[in-house]
């Protein structure tokens, strides 16, 4: 597996590309090839959370300067590799648009964060599979409604209150049938291992990619999201990086 060095002001951190995700892989090693992310920064770092950089836009970015809108101009399929890869604290992964105007889940071309993120009690985790749980249910619905669109509509317009409400059941008992085939949402042995002793971000989980992981420098990415950032999550202080490939 391929390793890159960020250099920053604060110190450096190595960090491991997972052969797993080679869309991600192979993008990363040709942008630092190239000394893409030479000179920028962590532009957003959030305590407790992540430290997020890649935005060419942030090269010697005066203060207040609005960042992390920046990139080629392209976009990397999602890889998710869940849950062997998952969102631990060191997790390197790639940002992107929202679900809204991004539904494929595809990557920033170069904007990537390392997660920090805190350590979970079980009982926190439990909770969180619940909501999972939820979620996973919702999203089914959701499917089902818009494959009915028309249907609903029509029904909407001639107010048949009883055609929609048998329609809702019937969807609702396929929903759960859908659900019950898919299997409960929960985490593996080893995110509960992860997240209940290292720390890390469980609720990002399938939903970014996550194609690496820092190997040394764990404490370098501790220096950066414990500093003093703006309101817009921008550190106070510049820390430029520089990236490049490990032989």
């Amino acid at each position: 597996m391929p390793k890159i060095k960020i250099s920053t002001t604060l110190g450096d951190i190595i960090v491991r590309l997972y052969d797993e995700t080679p869309l991600h892989r192979d993008n990363f090693l040709k942008l630092a090839k190239e000394g893409y992310f030479d000179g920028t920064l962590f532009h957003r770092v959030i305590k407790d959370f992540m430290i997020q950089g890649g935005d060419p836009d942030s090269k010697g970015a005066p203060a207040g300067k609005m960042l992390g809108q920046g990139g080629p101009d392209y976009t990397i399929p999602a890889e998710f590799v869940y849950p062997q890869l998952f969102h631990k604290r060191g997790a390197l992964s790639a940002a992107r648009l929202g679900d809204e105007m991004n539904p494929e889940r595809e990557s920033s071309g170069s904007q990537f964060y390392i997660v920090w993120g805190k350590v979970y009690k079980p009982q926190e985790l439990k909770q969180m599979e619940k909501q999972m749980a939820m979620q996973q249910e919702q999203t089914i619905f959701n499917q089902l409604v818009g494959e009915h669109r028309k249907e609903i509509m029509e029904m909407r317009r001639n107010r048949d209150r009883a055609g929609l409400q048998a329609l809702q059941e019937e969807l609702e008992a396929e929903t759960h049938a859908k659900s019950m085939e898919m299997g409960k949402p929960a985490f593996t042995p080893e995110q509960t291992e992860a997240y209940t002793t290292v720390g890390g971000t469980p609720f990002l989980d399938n939903q970014y990619t996550v194609f690496g992981e820092v190997e040394s420098g764990l404490e370098v990415v501790e220096k950066i999201q414990n500093c003093q950032t703006d309101r817009g999550d921008r550190p106070k202080e510049d820390i430029a990086m520089q990236v490049a490939l490990i032989d």
